[in-house]
């Protein structure tokens, strides 16, 4: 009996897995001996294996799931509201070239002046409350999807458009029927960037102001308990959070418009 060969689906991922796995070990070889050459002491730059166990007592202990579960609704809050505001500009932006006159200039602005240096503000005048935290997110997931929403609209088949008229087709139908569509990969693209920078926005805002989530918890492990696996152990968490949200993004991709 000949030996059944394995799915391409199952070989796909080991080859995605594999160079993983090897990054991952080298990642930890090195750290461990970076600690043993240079001799830092554990509340300085904690072992690989301190902080593994410092993480999964945080979890048993319930000291992280307050934490991690409001920078998570802060982050999924903050990426639908600011994605949604920004397909809805890019839209506007890709159709009007007017409208890209005015506002480009205050986009390119906003952008351009760090969001930690705003969050202060922000806190001051919003409070430190969620509100806060969403505008924060919304403010950094806005540029980059809008702008891949702008760029894949502008991208869309003249031809297309030019069949859709000729049949009278409504603006409400050329963008939800014809350009959105024609543009998802483009969209999607941006989508991607934008969770991750969500990520960042629910953390610079905890810093602005809080009482708990990641950031804070970063903030009281390296100031107030003198922790450092703590915050190795937060900081882990994070990295956790902002891969898994990426890699459901990726999948989402995946399923809407096939692999790339």
């Amino acid at each position: 009996m000949s030996t059944p060969r394995p799915r391409p689906g199952t070989r796909r991922l080991a080859a995605t897995a594999w160079p993983i796995a090897v990054s991952l070990a080298v990642f930890l070889v090195v750290w461990q001996l970076v600690i043993v050459v240079s001799g830092f002491p554990p509340f300085v730059l904690p072992g690989p294996l301190t902080v593994m166990e410092r993480f999964v007592r945080a979890w048993a202990e319930g000291t992280m799931w307050p934490h991690f579960s409001t920078t998570l609704i802060e982050v999924l809050l903050g990426f639908a509201l600011g994605s949604a505001v920004a397909l809805v500009a890019g839209i506007g932006l890709a159709r009007s070239r007017l409208a890209e006159r005015l506002l480009s200039p205050y986009l390119v602005a906003a952008q351009a002046t760090p969001v930690l240096a705003l969050a202060p503000l922000i806190a001051l005048w919003f409070g430190t409350g969620l509100f806060s935290k969403l505008i924060i997110c919304t403010l950094i997931v806005f540029f980059p999807v809008a702008v891949a929403t702008m760029v894949g609209i502008r991208s869309v088949d003249k031809r297309l458009l030019e069949m859709a008229r000729s049949f009278r087709a409504s603006g409400w139908q050329i963008i939800t029927r014809i350009e959105v569509p024609a543009a998802l990969p483009a969209i999607l693209g941006g989508l991607r960037v934008g969770i991750t920078l969500a990520v960042i926005g629910a953390i610079v805002g905890e810093w602005a102001g809080g009482d708990t989530g990641l950031g804070v918890l970063i903030n009281i492990a390296r100031a107030s308990l003198f922790d450092t696996p703590l915050m190795f152990a937060a900081l882990m968490t994070l990295a956790l959070m902002g891969i898994s949200l990426y890699l459901v993004m990726i999948a989402i991709e995946r399923r809407l418009v096939g692999e790339r």
